[in-house]
């Protein structure tokens, strides 16, 4: 971790919680509602769910509306497999608490960011929708990254270096100067080293556990662990 200049981290699951994707932390939710779903059965509806949305959010489309339409699709595939009726009801309320949860992780991170951002330059590189921008910019954390990668709007997504390589020249960085954060190994942490970059993982203890890492992988559990990392 020597010479680091530039921070880069993936959005969801990172910045918005500890390394717990949104698949994960919706799936959570529904089965709090009382949806007997395994989470195998669960990933192909979030999938369709999640796949419609890419392109057809307008630019300006912020977080909170992001969510909501998210949740609206997720209970329109629920109610096609089931074939029942949609509970509108139910989507609005786990998106509601989908949004605390990342209100509450936003709170937290944001000095992280803060901190970080007064000694390196940060920025976002992250499989959206097309409205990356406005979803940091209403979630108050836009003022804190130099560039926001969108894969929509860059024509890539990772682990593809091209997305990569599209925000260290916004950034006017080196990629042996650069770090990628995120939670996903097979996107943020294999993009990383197709790419050139070093790589921290930020992911719950038992997930580490679970899963195989390098010998020279980091790992951390939440953003604050960063501070003694590259601060």
């Amino acid at each position: 971790m020597q010479a680091i200049e530039t921070v880069l981290f993936d959005f969801g699951g990172t910045l918005d919680a500890d390394g717990v994707a949104w698949k994960e932390r919706f799936h959570a939710l529904y089965r709090a509602e009382g949806l007997e779903v395994s989470a195998e059965a669960f990933a192909p509806i979030f999938y369709a769910a999640d796949d419609a949305l890419v392109g057809a959010l307008a630019p300006t489309t912020g977080l909170e509306e992001t969510v909501h339409a998210l949740a609206a699709n997720l209970e329109a595939e629920l109610a096609r497999r089931a074939a029942r009726g949609i509970d509108d009801a139910r989507g609005r309320r786990v998106a509601s608490r989908f949004l605390t949860e990342m209100s509450t992780a936003f709170a937290r991170n944001r000095p992280v960011l803060k901190a970080l951002g007064e000694r390196y330059r940060l920025g976002v590189v992250s499989n959206f929708y097309g409205n990356l921008e406005a979803a940091c910019e209403s979630s108050g954390l836009a003022p804190l990254f130099g560039v926001m990668a969108d894969s929509h709007r860059v024509g890539a997504e990772k682990p593809e270096p091209a997305i990569f390589r599209a925000a260290l020249s916004a950034l006017g960085a080196a990629p042996e100067t650069a770090v990628m954060v995120g939670d996903s190994l097979s996107r943020d942490g294999e993009g990383a080293r197709r790419s050139g970059l070093s790589f921290i993982w930020i992911a719950p203890e038992e997930a580490q556990a679970a899963e195989r890492r390098g010998a020279s992988e980091v790992a951390v559990t939440g953003l604050p662990e960063l501070l003694d990392i590259l601060a």
